[in-house]
């Protein structure tokens, strides 16, 4: 593979007044001064309909809340071919809740993006949680700063170890020098200084060191604080020079107002570099320990300079091994007393200055350049060239979601004079793999269902053509119904799984309930009870569940037949019996694994509970539908199914991936279900989570539907949604939008609207 001889930065840009800015401005210069010869560009954000006069090294700008621009920025980045990018997060710069725009852009990349995570929560809402996963999804390798932030990363966001690189805030290469020849030319000639630099904002803790200096004064009278910066421009923007003025009485106040200098100034690197030169003591005193990242301090501690600084993360690590001094938060008289001890100890004060500039040439801008270049590079040999998502179907991650219509076009491209094709290449059918009953009865309840709701119809020659397939599986010599068929309908096996026997009960029990034609409510009716009496000899839960469920239409039209009856008591009664042997503290479900469908088993119980009347298949239904809902259910509140690398691990923590469309519809299904019969408002809630998987609230913030044609993608492997958009998985999306409509017109909402879901946090 060529080496990278492209690379694009997406950040704040200079002159942009900010520090992520400076970040994405110095690393990007660092980058392009390498051998290499690398040709490097920058797209800027730009905030708050402001204008910067951008360097030609900006060669596209965001407005950061124009969420079109963010898809232009992408569509730039792929005509560019741009080879890798660099992106720089921190929340506030992006546009959309939690920074949610950002999304619009990452997905549609065709090249590896090295995303630096300047800022990591521990304790994220719901919003930057779901933009959080979305940016770990799209990212090939992320990028730290601290071990902490790996730390966090792995426990917080269960990301892998190998996906992270910790790379230390780049520094200027300046030489190590003494103080007196820079303070003679700013003006401060003989005085101990004290210098803090940056933004002005009330969480840099400045009040405290001024209420530290007459403590500091009565050892060192002629010491100053000099304190370096223009306040933060939103703070401008949204107080005015309050908080500046504040700090200038407090100085009045405490009886320092000689001693404390504000330069309301945002200077240039080089004028930077000369004031912390002339600085004897640096100080940072933050006032939290969530700073993961601080170019302030890194850029003194690389100048060789005594620092004082409280424990936040990033000074935690760097300042560790008599590096540095740490005091504790807010302490003003901790704070005087280091202070006054480095100004009067000149050797101690000497001793933390080598150090600090020893340990810190590892962490120039020409050693970061190297280390991002080669991670990089390693993002390339990993994962290559990436796929885009169509720019269609990249999903934002709202906190409501409007419900599309129902589009039937897909799933009418995917019948022909047989039945219902099992797979697509694309959105393309696909012959070479045939048609299944499973697929087949999957469709005639979507069918039914769409009757129900009396809203839109199959087509009657397609409805037709579903019953006529699955007519012609039956096997009346082995009282089972075939499942495979190839294209040129020929049967490949005698009869199928046990499940496709029990899923075809089930379409047949709802067309017999359901189906507007009364002659084809007869035909399931007497079909039914044909085929139903071999579930007594199967040994599957599933299957059992899925007759269940069969049965509960089924029953209703025959309530007579009275084998029927005891069919549904007895397959119950083994539901509940598999539940008793298997379940346990922290296990509490019908088998010693999870598979697919996981939700139906609940949900036959508590369809069987309600329509017999027993509370006690009913109360293990929503036991049972709890515990599963908890487990797929993520600490920001998203639906994550059951990943099919799961299927047979015993009583473990279920795999992420792959994630398929007919779980979130049994979740759907069955937490309705559950609704009906408990009026514990999480069900409906559980429900609409469920169904937002598709709509992009899930592990990749992939839109899995077509909203045209009502097509639904495969299933979220690790790293892409499957393009596929196969009869399963197309029929599962149709079910789960019926039953969320039929929620909405419950809920009073009109047919004809849109429908707004609101997802609870």
């Amino acid at each position: 593979m060529q080496a990278i001889d492209r690379l694009a930065f997406i950040g704040n840009s200079l002159p942009r007044r900010c520090g992520i800015a400076t970040f994405t401005t110095e690393l990007q210069r660092a980058v392009a001064r390498l051998p290499a010869g690398i040709e490097t560009r920058i797209v800027a954000m730009t905030d708050h309909d402001q204008a910067y006069a951008y360097p030609p090294v900006v060669g596209f700008q965001i407005h950061d809340q124009n969420r079109r621009e963010y898809i232009h920025a992408a569509d730039w980045l792929n005509d560019s071919h741009f080879q890798a990018v660099s992106l720089q997060h921190e929340f506030g710069i992006f546009g959309g809740d939690a920074g949610g725009y950002l999304l619009e852009l990452l997905p549609r990349l065709a090249m590896p993006v090295i995303t630096t995570l300047h800022t990591i929560l521990q304790e994220p809402r719901p919003a930057q949680r779901a933009v959080m996963n979305g940016i770990i999804a799209a990212t090939s390798i992320l990028v730290v700063m601290a071990e902490k932030a790996r730390d966090m990363l792995q426990t917080i966001y269960r990301v892998p170890a190998r996906k992270i690189e910790v790379i230390a805030h780049g520094v200027p290469d300046y030489p190590f020098q003494e103080p007196a020849a820079a303070k003679a030319s700013l003006g401060f000639a003989g005085r101990p200084v004290i210098l803090t630099f940056g933004l002005l904002s009330p969480s840099k803790g400045i009040e405290v060191v001024i209420d530290a200096m007459p403590m500091i004064l009565r050892g060192t009278p002629d010491a100053l604080y000099v304190v370096l910066g223009a306040t933060h421009p939103n703070l401008v923007r949204d107080q005015g020079e309050s908080y500046r003025e504040r700090l200038l009485k407090r100085a009045r106040e405490r009886g320092v107002a000689d001693s404390v200098v504000f330069l309301d100034r945002f200077v240039d690197q080089a004028t930077l570099l000369e004031f912390i030169s002339m600085c004897d003591v640096y100080v940072t005193p933050y006032l939290n320990e969530a700073q993961m990242t601080s170019g302030t301090l890194a850029y003194s501690f690389a100048l060789g300079k005594a620092v004082v600084s409280t424990p936040y993360w990033h000074a935690q690590e760097l300042l560790a091994g008599e590096r540095g001094i740490l005091v504790p938060f807010g302490d003003a008289t901790a704070i005087g007393v280091a202070i006054a001890g480095l100004l009067t100890d000149v050797a101690r004060r000497e001793s933390l200055r080598a150090r600090a500039y020893a340990y810190s040439r590892s962490m120039t801008w020409e050693r970061t350049a190297e280390f991002y270049l080669a991670t990089a590079e390693r993002a390339r040999q990993l994962y290559g060239v990436r796929t885009p998502a169509p720019r269609s179907e990249v999903a934002m991650v709202p906190d409501s979601l409007i419900v599309p219509p129902m589009r039937l076009g897909h799933l009418l491209s995917m019948c022909d004079d047989t039945g219902l094709l099992q797979h697509a290449a694309w959105s393309v059918p696909d012959r070479s793999h045939g048609y299944c009953i499973d697929d087949n009865a999957r469709a005639l309840l979507l069918a039914c269902s769409l009757d129900a709701a009396d809203r839109h119809h199959l087509p009657e020659m397609v409805v037709s053509r579903l019953t006529a397939f699955i007519q012609h599986a039956w096997n009346p010599d082995l009282r089972r119904f075939r499942n495979f068929m190839s294209f040129d309908r020929r049967w490949l096996e005698p009869s199928g799984s046990e499940d496709s026997h029990g899923r075809t009960l089930w379409a047949l029990g709802e067309c017999a309930r359901r189906d507007v034609g009364q002659l084809r409510r007869v035909w399931a009716r007497a079909l039914f009870s044909e085929a139903a009496p071999i579930v007594e000899q199967f040994s599957s839960p599933r299957a059992w569940a899925f007759a269940l469920l069969g049965l509960d239409g089924y029953c209703e039209v025959a309530p007579l037949d009275a084998d029927a009856a005891r069919l549904r008591t007895l397959l119950a009664d083994r539901l509940m019996a598999a539940l008793d042997s298997t379940q346990g503290a922290d296990w509490k479900w019908f088998e010693d694994g999870l598979s697919y469908d996981n939700a139906r088993l609940p949900q036959a119980l508590i369809v069987t509970g309600a329509a017999c009347g027993d509370d006690a298949y009913l109360t293990a239904g929503l036991d049972t539908l709890r515990w599963l809902m908890d487990l797929q259910t993520t600490a920001d509140n998203s639906f994550r199914p059951v990943g099919s690398a799961s299927f047979g691990d015993k009583r473990v923590k279920p795999r992420l991936f792959d994630q398929q469309p007919l779980e979130a519809t049994a979740a759907v299904a069955a937490c309705l279900a559950a609704a009906g019969h408990d009026d514990n408002p999480r069900w409906t809630a559980d429900a609409e989570m469920s169904f937002a998987w598709f709509l992009g609230r899930n592990d990749l913030s992939a839109l899995l539907v077509d909203l045209q044609t009502g097509g639904c993608r495969d299933g979220l492997h690790a790293d892409r949604a499957n393009e596929n958009r196969g009869g399963e998985s197309s029929v599962s999306y149709l079910l789960a939008l019926t039953d969320i409509h039929r929620l909405s017109t419950a809920n009073g909402q009109a047919a004809t609207q849109p429908v707004r879901m609101v997802l609870s946090a």
